[in-house]
Parts: C-alpha cells; structure tokens; sequence
C-alpha cells in the first residue's frame, strides 16, 4: 500500500458546496495503483413526478383568465360602453351665412334614439325575423344561426338570414372598421359577449336600432321613419315596418326611393321570415301590400363650398357628438359673398386661377373665394395652397425696422447689390439712389428690401411675422426671406394684415362669432399691440404704397393701405390692404396664379389683383350694390336649399377697371364709361353717362413704378 502523504491523482478533486471540509481517508489498492475515494453519503434528489393532463389543464385555464381580464380592461379602456350611444356617423349641420341664408349642409340625417317599450310589437319582430331569429336566447353569438348561413351559402339556395347577430352587428358599426378578416370577425364575437355581459337585450336592440344605416345618407329607425314614411317609428304600419326591416342587408341598394322593385322583393322575404317564426299569419302576409312613399324632406343632397369646407371641422369642434342635427349660423355675410362673388366672375383671368379672402380686423371671416368654380375644383387657395407671399412679405421687414427705432425718412440706397451671395435686382432693374425708407416701401424696392433686412437681421422680421400670427414655416439666415420666397397661405397673410388693421395680434381667422371674452380672460390673454408711433408709421407707409407707389391701381377716395406682391418670375401676383373705418373696415387679400406653379402672362401684383381689390372694396365699403343684387321678399328658410354662393355669375356689363397703359377704362351698365388717364400731367376722370360728360380731378398723380 502506497503512503498517504504522496500527491493525490490532480484528477480526482472534490468539493464541498458549503465551504471547506476535511478530507476523509483515501485508501489505495494494489496492484491498481490508483486511489478510490471513501463513500460519502448524500441524500438522493427525489425523482420528478410526471405533469398529467390536470397539471397542464389547471395552468391553460389561468393563462386564459388572465387574457380574459387583459381583454376586458383594454375593452374598458378603447371600447367604452358610453360609445355604443354615440351616432355611429356625424349627424347633419345646415351653415347659415350671417342672415340667415342656408349655404351648405354636410353629414348624415340622424334623429334621436328610439326606445323598445314605445315601439309596437311589429315593428321589433319584423327586424328580429329577418336579422336575428334568436336574440333573446343566445349570448351574442348564434351557432345555428352560423350553421344555416353557412350552409345556405354551400346549398346556393339564398339567405333569408345572416350568420351575425344584432349584437355582432352593433359591436362592428360602434366599435370596429368594416375590414374583412378572421381577426376582426374574433373581435367582433368577443365584443358581442361583452356587450351582453353589460347590457340587456333590449338595451342592445334599442342601440342597433338607433345607429344602423337606412340608405338615402339616413342612420337609425326614427331618422328612416320620418324619411321613407313622414311619421314616427311608435306609428308605423306593419307593411311600413316590412320595409324598414328589409333595408338593413342593403340599404344603398334597396333604398325604396331609388329601387323600388328590389325594396318590394326584400320585403316580401321578410314577411316569409315572419311567418315562419310564426309572428304573422300566412293569411295576414298575403293581404299585406306595398305601402306608398311620404318623402317630404329638402335636405337630402349634402352640399358644399369653399368656405363650407373650411368652416366645417369649426362646426364639429363646437358641438358634442349627439343625434340631434344642428344648425349654426357663419360670420359669412351673404352681400359681401355676392360682391365677391361677381367680381372674380368678371375678371379677364384667362386660364389663371384666383383667391379671395376678406375678414374684419379681429379676423371674423366675411367672403371667400378658393378658386373659379368649386363645381370643377374644391381645392381652396385661400386655405389650402401655400405660395410665395412676394413683396406683401417686406410688411414684417419694414415693422422690425421701425421697432429697431429707425423712421419712414430715414435713408437707404436704392442702387445695385454687387457684393455677397445674394444679388437681388429690382423690377425692371430701375433704381433710384438714395432714398428714404418710405420711398422704398412705395415703390417696393427689392435692394433696399435687403439691406434693410440685413440691418434688422433675420431673427428680428421672422418675430415680427411670429407676431402677427403667421405659423408656416421662414427660412433663416437666408436674404431672400426679405422678398417673399417662403411660403404662406392666403388667409394666414391676409390675417397678417388683419393684425395691423386693428393693432392688435396675432389674429386668427374664424367663422363663427366668438363669445364675449371675460376680464379674467382678457387679463391673461393679452393681445400685442404696436406703439402709436409704430402703428402711425406703418399705416402711412402702406397708404403711400398705395396712393404714391406700386399700388395705384387700388386708389380708393378714402384712406386705404396695402401692398402689392409679385412672386419669382410672375408665378403669384397678390394685393393684400384694408379700407374703411370701425365696423366697416374690411381686410381683403387677393392671390392670382397657376395650380400648376408656372408663370403668369402680363398679371402683377400692382395690376389685376389691385384692380379687383378695388372693385370689391368700392362696392362693399362705399355702399354700392352689386349689380345683380334683388333685395329678398322674405327672410331667407334655413330648411330652405342650400345656396351655391361660390359659382361665378358674369353679368351682362363688365364692370372692372381695364387697363390700358397710361389710362384705365370703366364700362358700368348702370354708371356708364369712365376714363381715367393724364392731360398735361394732371390725373383726371372722364365720365360718360345718361346726363352727358363729366370731368373729375383725381386724387393722386400717377407715378412711374418700380416693383410690380
């Protein structure tokens, strides 16, 4: 035997898992020569008993009650019962323009809910036979009913049923997409069993009643009822409560008013379906007819108009989702939408498109044109297209000057960019020398534009702009800010100009009066305002851009601002200005150009746009009627059609400057010709009417342009 006190075999190493323990003797036998380790007892690890079918079943049915209460909270949270009481669909509003007159109607025709107990029996059974056999004994889901649909479809021999019950059916119109899937059919049931564990059953047939579709743009059984029939669902026949019932399946194609054929064939299913549910008679089915049509509504065709459309989503914010149909009256004015209206109807435009916008200072929106026609486009220019504003963007120039302290007789050369990235040029490239700040603006100087807006820098005029409400977005650290390049919407320009008219900003444009607002309201909602100096300064400048400078064409005889715009090679040409004094100041912006951005033949900012501008200003603000106007027998019937005031009418006589070089003609069927031009380098108008001819000083001396 070897000694113990030799190496033991590295090989053979043992452990103790809690700590160091003293070795036990090793015996060594011969001839081996090979250690054996001394038996050490320890406990055996019990042998795992094998999972049965219980084990596996007990932990599956956790797993599904688990997922159950997940479903149900998400459910809770996503798919509130409260929703099964809204209206599926909005329901209709009627837009009144400010007196009264009807201009748009939009959503669907929905009445309030019906309730179970009122109804006759008939009524509820001639939609249970039809559609759910069963309902008042399944749990949402109807397995026989599954069974026969799916059957009738494999036998082709026609449904009188379908396979989803009134529950399925309000658990996909309130809470699910009408996709077509084995995933959103499983929602759809598991919906369905939820809505029974929460609601009766009369609860759920009062809801499917009150939200399904009818056809004809009309949800729920008292909307179809008062549509089809002119009278309450608590008064419907049994041959009118027939019909009724058989639209369901197919309500755009069955509707009665435009199928009456197909409507009678449904009908007379559903009178098989109640008499083999034993709810009628074989010999009451056979003596029931075809009830006649009492379709007395007006407002059957939702319509629409540039403004409409841009009013709308106002009107769906202000009132809470519920089945009553609204009727809201607009800020739009229906004179100043009938001036405006004709005006562009009259305009030479040629293939041109046009925008016009016209608001009170506080931004109450009051006429508005998106385009020639809306039966051809619906797109709006006003609010929807975003162009380059031209020179009506130096306004946020000249503002962040005259807050850096500097006056309209301050100096500012007028003489060609050499030097620097950006080399600017002047229409016509006609320059003036030094000249003051004033000047410049008047004759919308490009060059000076940007010397002024480096003097100012970037930060100061993209402030000003912020101020005055404009929200889209302005390039920095690029010159060419300074002249219009970056893009704006009409209506939000024009509420620019707003802001000045009234000093006080920012404005936002809106079409529908606002409440009177609070003191509290008023203390922590203050409105910018200009200094008086600022504010003086700024009006006198946009006076003389238009009495002196690129704006001559819009001289009104009374105190009117604005600012011509003509974008990058002729592709915008724009007047935006205000006249008028307290309520009857008007803001009015006009934008002319191609929706295909190309250039515009012969129209500038100080042309076309200024003269249309003029047009509509002489008419509205100084009192004059458009010559197509009728004065109205009655107040105007807000059930009444709906008034497409956004379709030009071209009337008989034009009566819109035309230009002609040095001299604009008027030809006016009522006020005859007018001539304005020069004699001696005195501006003068010759009038030519029914009392003979007449000669009238103008009020300002037509100066050559520079900036169109």
């Amino acid at each position: 035997m070897l000694d113990r006190s030799s190496n033991p075999d590295p090989a053979r190493r043992w452990y103790w898992p809690f700590g160091r323990r003293e070795q036990p003797e090793t015996v060594f036998y011969e001839p081996y020569g090979r250690a054996i380790p001394p038996h050490i007892d320890e406990p055996l690890a019990p042998l795992k008993k094998p999972r049965g079918k219980w084990w596996w079943f007990s932990r599956t049915v956790a797993v599904a009650i688990f997922l159950f209460i997940l479903l149900v909270a998400y459910l809770a949270i996503t798919a509130p019962l409260s929703k099964s009481l809204q209206p599926i669909v909005p329901p209709q509003i009627t837009l009144l323009t400010a007196d009264g007159q009807p201009i748009a109607r939009n959503g669907a025709v929905v009445e309030d809910p019906v309730q179970i107990a009122d109804l006759p029996d008939h009524v509820t059974q001639a939609f249970l036979a039809i559609e759910d056999r069963r309902f008042y004994s399944h749990w949402g889901i109807d397995p026989r009913g599954l069974a026969r649909a799916l059957w009738s479809n494999i036998s082709g021999n026609g449904m009188t049923q379908g396979g989803s019950t009134i529950t399925q059916q309000l658990a996909k119109t309130t809470f699910l997409t009408p996709e077509r899937s084995l995933t959103r059919k499983a929602r759809e049931m598991f919906i369905a069993f939820w809505l029974e564990s929460w609601l009766t059953k009369d609860e759920i047939l009062e809801r499917y009643l009150s939200n399904v579709y009818f056809g004809d743009n009309v949800y729920g059984l008292r909307a179809a009822s008062l549509h089809y029939y002119y009278r309450q669902p608590e008064n419907l026949k049994l041959e009118q409560a027939i019909v009724l019932a058989g639209l369901v399946q197919a309500p755009s194609r069955l509707a009665p008013t435009r199928n009456p054929e197909l409507a009678a064939k449904r009908a007379d299913l559903v009178k098989r379906a109640m008499v083999s549910t034993g709810y009628l008679t074989q010999d009451d089915a056979d003596r029931l007819g075809t009830p006649p049509l009492d379709v007395r509504a007006k407002n059957t065709v939702p319509t629409g108009t540039y403004f409409a459309d841009w009013a709308m989503p106002q009107a769906r914010a202000l009132t809470d989702m519920s089945y009553e149909k609204l009727t809201l009256t607009t800020t739009l004015d229906s004179r100043l939408q009938d001036i405006a209206r004709q005006v562009v109807g009259r305009a030479p435009l040629g293939d041109a498109q046009i925008a016009l916008v016209a608001m009170k200072p506080d931004g109450e929106v009051v006429a508005m044109i998106g385009g020639k026609d809306y039966a051809k486009s619906s797109f709006n220019r006003v609010t929807q297209a975003r162009r380059q504003p031209g020179s009506t963007f130096k306004l946020f120039v000249w503002l962040a000057a005259l807050r850096a302290d500097m006056r309209p007789d301050d100096m500012i050369e007028d003489t060609p960019i050499t030097k620097g990235g950006y080399l600017p040029k002047n229409s016509g490239e006609k320059y003036r020398g030094e000249i003051t700040i004033k000047q410049a603006f008047a004759r919308s100087s490009n060059v000076a534009a940007v010397r002024l807006f480096g003097k100012v820098g970037d930060k100061a005029v993209i402030r000003e702009a912020r101020n005055l409400g404009v929200q889209s977005q302005l390039a920095e650290d690029d010159p060419s800010l300074a002249l219009g390049t970056s893009t704006m919407t009409l209506i939000e320009l024009t509420a620019a100009y707003a802001g000045v008219a009234g000093n006080s900003w920012p404005v936002e444009p809106y079409a529908f009066k606002k409440e009177t607002q609070s003191w509290t309201e008023w203390l922590f909602d203050w409105p910018g305002r200009y200094g008086s100096n600022t504010h003086e300064r700024m009006e006198d400048m946009l006076r003389s851009a238009v009495n002196e400078g690129t704006g001559r064409q819009a001289t009104l005889p009374i105190p009117n601002f604005g600012k011509t715009g003509t974008s990058q090679n002729n592709r915008d040409a724009l007047f935006i200005g205000y006249a008028g004094e307290g309520e009857d100041r008007l803001v009015v912006g006009i934008w002319l150009g191609n929706d295909d951005n190309t250039p515009l033949k012969g129209i500038y900012g100080g042309g076309l746009p200024a003269r249309i501008w003029k047009d509509f200003m002489r008419q509205a603000i100084l009192g004059s009627k458009p010559a197509a106007a009728t004065e109205p027998a009655k107040r105007p019937d807000p059930e009444g059609p709906v008034q497409p005031l956004d379709l030009p009418e071209v009337p008989v006589m034009p009566d819109i400057p035309i230009d002609m070089g040095d001299a604009e003609v008027r030809i006016n069927g009522r006020d005859g010709v007018t001539l304005s031009t020069e004699i001696g380098g005195i501006p003068i108008d010759l009038k030519v009417d029914g009392e003979g001819l007449s000669v009238e000083p103008r009020r300002n001396r037509r100066e050559p342009s520079n900036d169109r």
